[in-house]
């Protein structure tokens, strides 16, 4: 596994070292120890699978407040998605800061996504299959989000009229 930083702190991309033959390739998509290497937690709480029927679905910006903030480990095993975080810890020098990925199944890249930063998608194609592990299970009583296209954020997503849900539509402005 190739773990890189990017410009948030905590934020990682991680790629797989394929070992290739005749029949393919092998590879880990996760390794304890390799996380322990990195400083990264590991300890999964619930693994999450997200169907998406068409091109520009967009779900996001999703986190948990404490006691119950997550890790996401985010990879797409079918199709492609572009992949977002937002950096949403106030003591961070990139607070109010976001990236974007793009994640797909012939890539085999994952993003991981630390504690305190928003997490969302849109997918690129048709038929898009998302798998992520998160360190924390889901308590209703601690979500919360930023609405996808929030002034103060400003994401460029890469398609326009992205396919929602009512609940990701009504999201309300974030307010620092």
């Amino acid at each position: 596994m190739i773990v890189r930083d990017t410009e948030i702190d905590g934020l990682k991309i991680i790629d797989i070292e394929p070992l290739r033959d005749n029949r393919g390739f092998f590879a880990r998509s996760f390794c304890r120890d390799e996380f322990l290497k990195h400083n990264l937690e590991y300890e999964i709480a619930q693994c999450n699978i997200s169907r998406n029927l068409h091109k520009g679905t967009l779900r996001g910006m999703h986190y948990q407040l404490p006691p119950h903030e997550e890790v996401k480990m985010v990879r797409c095993v079918q199709g492609a998605i572009f992949d977002v975080a937002i950096d949403l810890r106030k003591d961070s020098v990139t607070y109010l800061q976001w990236r974007g990925f793009e994640l797909r199944a012939d890539n085999h890249r994952m993003l991981y996504v630390p504690k305190g930063c928003a997490h969302g998608y849109q997918t690129l194609e048709d038929n898009t299959t998302v798998s992520y592990m998160v360190t924390e299970s889901y308590h209703p009583e601690s979500e919360r989000a930023v609405r996808w296209n929030d002034s103060l954020i400003n994401i460029t997503w890469p398609l326009s009229a992205p396919v929602l849900s009512d609940k990701d539509n009504r999201h309300p402005d974030f307010v620092p």
